[in-house]
């Protein structure tokens, strides 16, 4: 006796369930936002690559001043470069280059190296440092404005108050520069700069780790300061608002638990422009790491894009550059879809 099987329902449900996916409101604003997003990367890359060129002189500027350098290995190079042809061809191949073999050029600098891989060395640096900021950041700052806005015009309100108008007084500049002076006064408490102690590569998997996280602290502590005091008062205000809605008079009237109120009704409320603050920060980790790295001889992308820029290492710079875009795109769409999922009453088609 022979079975047959029918694969027609499973066929019919499988083919149901990718028309819904393409078809669904989530996937139509992904491709949309990518589709915006060539363009927006195509327009930033246009506009850095002319004005990098505004620039006066050229990476090769720096070789003609070596007398040992002949003019025949000038010319050479420029023609390798590209540096001999108008700026607009320049930018042609270089886009070229991208779209048909995903090239972002040579570096000048670099001993002629592709400047991806330049990148892919510093990227994990910045990111354990810029994401550890983060967490620290989002960990002190989102709890200290609940205490805020819960307490009201009450002294540990006031005290908090203070700290976050004295944490905006501090840019990442200022902070970086005393954080190095204490670090200097204290040593050997804290390292002066760098990633490693000299013996790191002795150490243990965990004195390894251990080591690393010795070097973060004075750095996240510069990354995180002027962030903590900002969205502190962010987390307050938009606390107080929702507070203060009839909604939660409500809720308090029914006799609910305060910290039921507050948690649970009060605060989904109030996290929205945090989600949406959180996708703009995610786009900002490399600009905030670019004076903290270079202060304390962290080996990440900030201090590569400042030796680039001072080197007029021009692939390098717009590779960087491109990254930076990526990141604001990556981080806008992220936190849209964020909200989407904390508030399923939001709809992406009316979002911009």
């Amino acid at each position: 006796m022979t079975i047959t099987r029918d694969f027609s329902k499973p066929l019919q449900r499988l083919q149901d369930g990718v028309v819904r996916f393409f078809t669904s409101e989530t996937t139509s604003y992904v491709i949309k936002r990518l589709l915006q997003a060539l363009l927006t990367l195509l327009l930033a890359s246009a506009l850095s690559f002319f004005i990098m060129q505004l620039a006066p002189g050229d990476y090769l500027d720096n070789l003609r001043q070596n007398p040992q350098i002949s003019e025949e290995t000038i010319q050479r190079l420029q023609q390798q470069f590209g540096l001999d042809k108008p700026i607009i061809d320049q930018y042609w191949l270089w886009l070229r280059q991208i779209v048909t073999r995903g090239d972002f050029g040579v570096s000048f600098a670099y001993a002629q190296r592709p400047v991806t891989s330049i990148l892919w060395e510093r990227v994990p640096a910045t990111l354990l440092l810029s994401i550890s900021s983060l967490i620290v950041t989002w960990a002190i700052a989102v709890p200290l404005g609940i205490i805020g806005a819960v307490h009201h015009n009450q002294w540990s309100d006031r005290v908090l108050r203070v700290i976050s108008y004295i944490g905006q007084g501090f840019p990442t500049l200022i902070t970086g520069l005393l954080l190095l002076f204490f670090a200097q006064i204290t040593s050997p408490l804290f390292p002066v700069g760098g990633m490693t102690s000299i013996d790191h590569a002795d150490l243990t998997p965990i004195g390894k780790v251990l080591d690393i996280a010795w070097h973060m602290i004075l750095p996240t502590l510069a990354l995180s300061i002027t962030g903590f005091a900002g969205l502190q008062r962010i987390t307050r205000g938009e606390l107080l608002d929702v507070l203060r809605q009839d909604y939660i008079q409500t809720a308090r009237a029914k006799g609910l638990p305060e910290n039921r109120v507050i948690y649970v009704h009060a605060l989904r409320n109030a996290v929205n422009p945090l989600i949406t603050l959180l996708g703009f920060e995610f786009a900002s980790l490399l600009s905030g790491a670019f004076i903290t790295e270079n202060y304390f001889n962290w080996p990440g992308l900030g201090r590569l894009i400042l030796q680039a820029v001072q080197a007029q290492d021009l692939y390098l710079v717009m590779a960087s550059l491109m990254m930076g875009a990526v990141m604001l795109i990556i981080g806008n769409l992220l936190a849209d879809l964020a909200l989407k999922v904390v508030d399923p009453r939001i709809k992406l088609t009316e979002m911009n």
